[in-house]
């Protein structure tokens, strides 16, 4: 089986389960929502709509190089949260490392989508 087969596999199955994650534990992704956020709570559902649709659209070879493009802006547009996740982690002193360790992983998930586009 081809590696860059699996590898599109394995991304479209992470887009369509963080998605879904979006609705079956919004308080997690609430809870490390900026508070400069507005509405929050739409913003989550919206967030986990876009990412069940870009996942779907990596299916499809006619639209996988722009799902592509749109999880590099939808992964640079949430960085920020990631930046507050790791500022709660720090001030409640739990989960550091976890969270010091997401921040370079953006880069990779970043890298993995410019792959396919």
């Amino acid at each position: 089986m081809d590696l860059n087969f699996v590898s599109l596999i394995v991304m479209i199955l992470f887009y369509l389960f963080a998605g879904i994650s979006h609705f079956k534990n919004p308080k997690f992704f609430l809870l490390i929502t900026p508070k400069w956020v507005y509405k929050p709570e739409l913003i989550n559902i919206i967030i986990g709509i876009i990412e069940i649709g870009l996942g779907l659209g990596l299916i499809l070879e006619t639209t996988r190089s722009i799902s592509a493009i749109g999880i590099i802006i939808l992964l640079i547009m949430v960085f920020p949260a990631n930046v507050y996740h790791l500022q709660i982690s720090i001030k409640k002193k739990k989960n550091i490392l976890g969270t010091i360790i997401r921040l370079p992983i953006q880069g990779l998930l970043i890298y993995w989508a410019y792959i396919f586009i």
